[in-house]
């Protein structure tokens, strides 16, 4: 952990420690110039900030909820390593303008002068972030020194030094109505009657998350409180918003990432305005402001008597603060009690709000992306805990290579499912992919136990529309031979292979061209969906470039039916017909991080009725997965050259 924590912060450091404000705005790390726009007052009484950029400014940036950031002036004197800044997290963003929660009551001066400046001079930069390293270390040391209670049981068990338990499942376990298939029903009969750990294991399409909410309603039949977590705020809201539509008390602790009417709703802030004492706490708070913005005004006469009243306001708006402070916090703590569900990132389940919670059971989604680190938060919250993920998809990301040789990457999840089988249940009905699509995945990394619904299982683009046929569910076409040569570039340490791009567009607007868009909106059918996936940034940019000389494939990207982008973009997605270009193609045989054989078990499965890969099979099939990919698609019929592809 401190070796990633080492490589982080240099990473960070590295990016911007000469750069220009133009520099860093490139990088999406600065905004710059902002105004204020709005100035509140937020929980704890700590100035809350709305920032605006200027409309014009569309530069891509790295902004999101959660973040750490400073705001900073670039007016003369305040440059420099030594300059002050105004830290705080950001709560919200919304094209340009964001929410900045920060760490003062009071605005300093110097932010109040560079605001009311012709021209403003303050920006804001992102910060590193030192808080969610900070919350891993104590989590890790509370699980080191954990004896003889609940956390030192479930390390153990997680470890394998203990035994796994679990009661006889009953026939009358399961309550809530659902249509869920024999291995989902399994999978929930499991976590009820896991003692201490469960884990469900959901490869592609095989409806997890279905299965996890599920699970969850039926625990809150027997449990008071559950806890919810997940590594991403993406897949926390996903959870949040399954679990409010079936009527489930939730509180969405943090803030969300999809700013949605249902997700703001389940809010804490929310919950806390809607409380009986909501309009108390705020008529304390803005008499306290009345009564300081009173003290600061300036007058002509300031005798003895001015200054004893202006030092009675002051000593007013305080103690109305602090009163105002200790009702937030009564009515925090009341609404926390009283939902059935709180659902939170890892790291937010250190939420100072949360720190006297304790929970009969932790469950944990997106568990196999998850660094172990980070696990330990919720899980010493909990008696009980389950685990959800598929360890065969994307693993987490550690960006200090020997922090993840040394086992950084390798996730408790993995840890469990290896050295305790027993815990697992694997849910074998998948519903997205046709079976073709489906089956080297299965053999390959399901032991052969994936079985497509009836519903997809002959689902190719002919039963979408017969203007596709005949076609293929699966194609390989092999540019061996052809001198598609891959190309380096240097100042990204990145890859790119123009020609074989060239080739896969083309054959894609080959298959699209029996499509007609307009005419199936018309009849009032589901947009077909393409997702063009490489696995180097290289390669993406030429696909970018080169897309908008097509002018079909155009159009689909601006409508927002096509997107380009690496496996990571696509992981937890589908499209109709998912296009990879494997890019790799050197006589040495390298093939990079392709070797990853997860991440193309990832872009493989995001396809439910075409998959179409390109690439050259003299490289590729000198690692031992992409010779066995190649025979499948050949015993499926699926194996094309590039020469016989209309060029």
């Amino acid at each position: 952990m401190q070796l990633e924590q080492k490589e982080d912060q240099a990473q960070f450091k590295l990016k911007n420690a000469s750069a220009s404000i133009k520099e860093r705005r490139r990088r999406g790390l600065t905004w710059y110039p902002v105004t204020i726009t709005q100035e509140d007052i937020g929980f704890g009484g700590k100035v809350v900030l709305e920032l605006e950029r200027p409309a014009h400014r569309q530069d891509l940036h790295l902004f999101q909820v959660g973040k750490n950031a400073c705001v900073f002036s670039s007016a003369p004197g305040y440059s420099g390593p030594d300059r002050p800044v105004l830290s705080g997290v950001v709560t919200s963003v919304r094209r340009n303008k964001l929410v900045l929660a920060t760490t003062k009551e009071e605005l300093p001066d110097w932010v109040l002068n560079a605001s009311t400046q012709n021209g403003s001079t303050l920006g804001i930069d992102l910060t590193f972030d030192e808080v969610s390293y900070r919350e891993m270390h104590q989590g890790m040391n509370d699980v080191i020194g954990a004896h003889g209670n609940h956390l030192a049981e479930l390390r153990d068990v997680l470890l394998g030094a203990r035994q796994a338990r679990y009661r006889e499942p009953q026939a009358d376990d399961l309550f809530y109505p659902s249509a869920l298939n024999d291995s989902q029903i399994a999978a929930v009969q499991h976590v009820i009657a896991a003692q201490d750990v469960a884990i469900i294991h959901g490869p592609p399409g095989t409806g997890k998350t279905t299965t996890l909410v599920q699970a969850i309603l039926e625990t809150i039949r027997r449990e008071r409180r559950v806890l919810v977590c997940a590594p991403s705020n993406t897949a926390v809201d996903l959870l949040t918003e399954k679990l409010a539509e079936r009527g489930v008390n939730v509180i969405r602790m943090g803030n969300p990432s999809r700013v949605s009417e249902l997700l703001l709703k389940h809010t804490l802030d929310a919950g806390v305005m809607v409380h009986p004492s909501y309009a108390k706490m705020h008529a304390m708070r803005q008499t306290a402001e009345q009564h300081r913005d009173t003290a600061n005004e300036r007058v002509s006469h300031f005798g003895f008597e001015e200054r004893q009243h202006r030092q009675w306001l002051r000593e007013e708006a305080r103690t109305l603060r602090q009163a105002a402070d200790d009702l937030e916090r009564f009515m925090t703590e009341d609404v926390l009690e009283s939902v059935q569900v709180i659902t939170c990132t890892l790291v937010g389940a250190s939420h100072r709000h949360m720190r006297h919670l304790s929970f009969e059971t932790v469950f944990i989604d997106e568990a196999a992306q998850a660094l172990e680190p980070g696990c330990w938060i919720p899980i010493a919250k909990g008696q009980r805990l389950v685990l959800a993920g598929d360890h065969h998809q994307l693993p987490p990301t550690v960006k200090s290579e020997q922090a993840a040789r040394e086992g950084l990457r390798e996730t408790l999840f993995e840890k469990c499912i290896q050295r305790q089988p027993q815990t697992a249940r694997m849910l074998t009905t998948q519903y997205r992919m046709h079976e073709q699509i489906m089956g080297f995945s299965s053999e390959k990394f399901y032991g052969g136990q994936l079985v497509p619904h009836a519903s997809v299982r002959h689902a190719g683009l002919e039963a979408y529309d017969l203007r596709f046929a005949p076609d293929l569910p699966v194609e390989f076409i092999d540019t061996a031979g052809c001198g598609y040569q891959e190309v380096a570039i240097p100042e990204s340490r990145s890859t790119a292979n123009p020609e074989e791009a060239h080739l896969l567009l083309e054959r894609l607007a080959q298959l699209l061209a029996p499509y007609d868009a307009a005419e199936h909106d018309e009849q009032q059918h589901t947009p077909l969906s393409i997702g063009v996936i490489a696995p180097y940034r290289a390669q993406i940019n030429y696909f970018k470039d080169a897309i908008e000389d097509s002018e079909v494939l155009n159009g689909l990207l601006l409508q927002r039916r096509l997107s380009v982008g690496t496996v990571d973009s696509f992981q937890g997605q589908e499209r109709d017909i998912i296009a990879i270009t494997l890019t790799r193609s050197n006589p040495q045989g390298e093939i990079g991080f392709l070797s990853d054989i997860r991440r193309m078990n990832v872009g493989m499965t995001r396809a439910r009725r075409k998959l179409l890969l390109v690439g050259d099979s003299s490289t590729l099939c000198r690692h031992p997965f992409f010779g066995e990919l190649l025979a499948y698609v050949k015993g499926v019929g699926g194996y094309r050259t590039a020469l016989t592809v209309v060029r």
